[in-house]
């Protein structure tokens, strides 16, 4: 009896032990579902419908050129800068258009297309294209900005002097309705010479051109362009000026009436331009457009907030890891023939006093009478000094003092009153 009870309290102690061994390995089963119930509690899983919802509530769209035009790094640099994927956050959508009026259409067309990068002319050539259709398009698309200068390039064979050889020539317009194919068609017909036309991209135009299939290319974009910067003078190819130095035979008062006088620099290519060159243009202004959504409908809403954080963070842009062109932003320049988005035109009489400019362009505030009276006084300048033509650099010099004759006059007769 003794031993027995010796015995069973040995095995008794015995598989208490190895009972405990085990516990220490493997956790009891209510203990486990104890551990799991609260993180099971804390990961509600959110709904197919939800997540869409949240996804297109911060999303808006904004249509640009190819991938190379300077558009397209603009947008890229806004969609860096504004970004924010919270749920009240803003989502900046590039997405990749023909260019130029085609960029207007798909604004005015498409579905769910909130903005685009377009040119200052397009309301005016698409209105002279089908007044009907367009009558009142400066109601349904509206500017929120002006963004940089775009720069006509012309790039030539070195045996093509200036725009006069390029007559009867094979010479690429970009793609159709692009913006590069709606301007060179204006300069082209203004300046009465009739060329072979072709409307290839970019890099397939720079490659015949390279093989002397094509005597030039035009690109209209900020400089400096992508695909033009990879070229240099030993390629056998040049920029052709356009000023009325260079076609003495042309009037140009018309193109300069409607365009900005500008110059290519070295600075812009220095494999093509030698240091302290400029080659005289003409520039078109690139704005930021919106459709113009139904007043307090979510998508004017989406695109007020996304105006909220582009124009808030405006200081940001001027930062050499952002395309050059952005100190040419002036938020408040007006558009002549254009009307201002509305919550572009509120945040604006709300931020009258701060900045909103790394460095405004003077001519951004001229209007087309402003430069047509400015040809007259360059009419009436050239007789006096003995010059029939100038260059852009003198033009700019006279541009000032004009503008400040001009003020001077406002200022006497605000006197007078």
């Amino acid at each position: 009896m003794g031993i027995f009870t010796a015995t069973a309290r040995n095995l008794i102690v015995c598989l208490s032990f190895f009972l405990f061994l085990i516990s220490l390995v493997v956790p009891s089963r209510p203990v486990l579902a104890q551990s799991q119930k609260p993180v099971a509690q804390s990961q509600k899983p959110i709904s197919y419908d939800e997540k869409k919802r949240q996804a297109n509530d911060i999303a808006v769209t904004v249509v640009v050129s190819g991938i190379s035009c300077t558009c397209a790094r603009f947008t890229e640099d806004i969609r860096n800068v504004v970004n924010d994927m919270g749920p009240d956050g803003v989502r900046v959508l590039p997405v990749l258009g023909v260019g130029g009026l085609q960029n207007l259409n798909d604004v005015l067309f498409l579905k769910n297309m909130d903005m685009a990068v377009v040119d200052e002319d397009n309301l005016r050539l698409l209105k002279k294209k089908d007044p009907v259709l367009y009558a009142n398009v400066e109601q349904r698309v509206q500017y929120i900005t002006k963004l940089y200068n775009s720069e006509f390039h012309v790039l030539a064979r070195n045996e093509i002097k200036s725009y006069d050889d390029l007559k009867g020539k094979k010479v690429n317009f970009n793609l159709k309705d692009s913006q590069t194919e709606v301007t060179a068609d204006t300069v082209f017909n203004a300046l009465n010479i009739p060329v072979q036309r072709s409307y290839y991209d970019n890099d397939e135009a720079l490659k015949r051109l390279m093989s002397g299939e094509l005597s030039a290319m035009i690109i209209l974009t900020g400089a400096p362009q992508v695909t033009l910067a990879k070229v240099k003078k030993e390629d056998g190819v040049h920029f052709l000026p356009l000023d009325q130095e260079g076609l003495q035979n042309h009037d140009l008062r018309d193109l300069f009436a409607n365009y900005l006088p500008a110059e290519i620099t070295h600075q812009n290519y220095p494999n093509l331009i030698p240091d302290g060159a400029t080659v005289p243009t003409i520039a078109n202004r690139a704005l930021l457009v919106a459709y113009n959504w139904p007043e307090n409908s979510p998508r004017y809403k989406k695109v007020g907030k996304f105006i909220d954080a582009f124009f808030g963070k405006i200081n940001q842009f001027n930062t050499p890891s952002r395309h050059p062109k952005w100190r040419e932003v002036n938020l408040s320049a007006e558009m002549p023939g254009w009307v201002r988005f509305k919550p572009a035109a509120e945040w604006l009489a709300a931020h009258r006093n701060p900045a909103v400019s790394a460095k405004p362009d003077t001519l951004d505030q001229s209007s087309p009478e402003l430069r047509v009276a400015f040809e007259k006084f360059m009419q009436n300048y050239a007789p006096s000094s003995g010059r029939t033509t100038l260059s852009t650099k003198e033009r700019e010099i006279l541009f000032a003092k004009f503008m400040k004759i001009l003020a001077e006059s406002k200022a006497e007769q605000a006197a007078a009153r």
